[in-house]
């Protein structure tokens, strides 16, 4: 039984229309939308790379940049390790190419296998990197829950930078150095970088330490032809865009729009069908991003982190497409794990009808690079937190598990206190407020479900176990124009916890019909205004009432073109 939402409007409590508060040229509608998310000032709202918070306040940099510093003087063979989702394959490029960028001639890189290696820097995965010869490893997005990989490592006789975003257990690995914004103590004061974000942060602190050593030369790198690759590896993580990650992701954005990003990501865009020059952080969410994780979750990412060092068009054009059939397989496969949490979920709620406060699922014939998505799409529909277990290899009685939260309920602290009143139960886990991994033995899996539950049930209040859907109000008639639905397109980029807008209002059904079986397409009245209106996934087998109330988003009709605008319904209510 889905839980019923609840439309809510956004309250706003700052000022957003005092005289010389905003530019002239900024329109009111985006003036109060802005205000209502707490930017209550245009460098706030649309921030600049000049408003970066400074890298010296990073911790653990020093460090970082005299390992790396010495490495190319010495001629050092580094490898950067990446991880296999999006923000691990996009930080291992930007490392890649920075170091070559900065003078560093051998460079390398490698990337686990999910199933081969399991996650990060694993003793598995060093023994197989011998063969290199590496000199100093770099982890990228992943390093800090890594201590028995990272000691293998030193072992060797390797030393190892560790640049990371996760959030730190109750001891650090033995690396060289750490740099990890979320370290206890470490006054970075923007805590949400993505694993990406952290590598290109210790570009421009080594940039800083070249050129004081007068290693550079006359053409200083610019490390701004990085912010592409800086963009979509943020996006795709998910982590909340504050100022500072909005400023690099709409760098990153005019980068792309403008056609300057690397081969790979103009093949992706390509593949996907998206406009290069509209592209927003929704397409990079829901587009770019989901074809670039295809590759970690059912290959191998090493496909994908090709596809983004490339510089040869045609090449990445033919990795871009390979990439866009794995991303259907994983379609299908997400599709068939998904009707078989369903189906789980059906068999929990059928006696009393009450969906339990959290949700442990678990299938031996599931796919471990898929339950991330099982987990995001259940917890979407039921708005409780989910974890997802798939073997971690076929017939292996490890299991790998994906955590996805609600707002107040923090999944990596939750894991922690689990592990804390059951400590023989959870091998591993790592993560962060809104999702986490873990390993457990299968035999552990029923006592695990059990503990976790009773966890959520202590924690989470009837408050908190309540769907929200957040409107930012009514538009008035006349921004019912493509002139509205341009700015608020070209106003962000929008993304958690910077949401996109969305409004409500009542409307007249004047028609209606399905459309590929399961959306409807509707045609709305409201103030003598007839307006496109579409709800993806919207057919239920009811038709709707004749009057309605609906939250939407406002997008301009680009298949219609002119000034035709659509309403991108998310949520209907029936009226009367």
């Amino acid at each position: 039984m889905k839980p019923v939402a609840r439309l809510r409007r956004r309250e706003c409590a700052q000022p957003w229309n005092e005289p010389g508060q905003w530019p002239e040229m900024l329109a009111p509608l985006l003036r109060r939308l802005y205000a209502a998310r707490g930017a209550t000032t245009i460098e706030l709202a649309q921030p600049r790379l000049a408003h970066l918070v400074a890298p010296d306040r990073l911790g653990g940099l020093d460090a970082a940049v005299a390992l790396l510093s010495q490495a190319i003087a010495q001629d050092r063979h580094i490898v950067v390790v990446g991880d296999f989702d999006c923000d691990g394959a996009t930080a291992c490029a930007v490392g890649v190419r920075g170091l070559r960028m900065l003078g560093a001639r051998r460079v390398s890189h490698a990337v686990p296998n999910r199933i081969v290696h399991g996650y990060g820097l694993s003793p598995a995965l060093v023994e197989e990197l011998a063969a290199m010869q590496p000199e100093l490893l770099v982890t990228v997005d992943h390093g800090i829950a890594c201590h028995a990989g990272i000691a293998a490592a030193k072992s060797r006789g390797w030393d190892v930078l560790v640049t990371d975003h996760h959030l730190p257990g109750d001891t650090l690995p033995p690396a060289d150095a750490i740099v990890d914004p979320n370290l206890r103590g470490d006054e970075f004061p923007s805590k949400a970088l993505a694993g990406v974000g952290v590598m290109f942060y210790v570009l421009l602190a080594l940039r800083r330490r070249l050129r004081e050593q007068g290693a550079l030369g006359e053409r200083e790198p610019d490390l701004q032809g990085l912010l592409d690759l800086v963009a979509v590896g943020t996006v795709a993580d998910l982590v909340p865009l504050d100022a500072n990650n909005r400023a690099l992701v709409g760098a990153g954005l005019r980068r792309l729009r403008a056609g300057q990003g690397c081969a790979g990501l103009r093949a992706l865009i390509e593949v996907s069908q998206r406009d290069a020059g509209r592209l927003t952080a929704s397409d990079i969410g829901y587009a770019i991003g989901p074809r670039l994780n295809a590759a970690g979750r059912l290959e191998d990412m090493s496909l994908g982190i090709e596809c983004l060092l490339t510089d040869d068009l045609a090449r990445a054009r033919d990795i871009a497409a390979t990439l866009n059939e794995i991303n259907s397989e994983r379609r299908a496969v997400q599709q068939q794990m998904t009707d078989d949490a369903e189906r789980a979920l059906a068999r929990v709620t059928l006696l009393d009808g009450v969906v339990p406060p959290a949700v442990c699922l678990f299938d031996a014939e599931w796919h471990p690079g898929v339950v991330g998505l099982v987990a995001s799409k259940m917890k979407e529909r039921l708005h409780r937190p989910v974890i997802a277990f798939a073997p971690a290899e076929p017939g292996s009685d490890a299991l790998r598990g994906s955590a996805r939260s609600i707002p107040g309920f923090h999944i990596r602290d939750a894991l922690a206190g689990v592990a804390a009143r059951h400590p023989q139960l959870i091998e591993r886990f790592g993560g962060h407020a809104m999702a986490a991994g873990l390993s457990l033995r299968i035999d552990s899996f029923p006592a695990f479900a059990d503990a976790f539950r009773d966890y959520a049930h202590s924690a989470l209040t009837p408050e908190l176990l309540q769907a929200d859907v957040l409107s930012d109000g009514e538009l008035h008639p006349e921004e019912f124009c493509r002139a509205s639905a341009e700015a608020l397109r070209d106003g962000g980029p929008w993304g958690q916890a910077f949401p996109e807008p969305q409004f409500d209002g009542e409307f007249d059904v004047l028609n209606w019909r399905v459309i590929g079986e399961r959306h409807l397409k509707l045609e709305l009245g409201c103030a003598g205004l007839r307006l496109n209106a579409i709800e993806f996934g919207g057919w239920t087998g009811n038709p709707p009432t004749a009057r309605v109330r609906i939250a939407y988003r406002l997008e301009p009709d680009d298949y219609r073109g002119g000034e035709a605008v659509q309403l991108v319904v998310v949520h209907r209510e029936g009226i009367g």
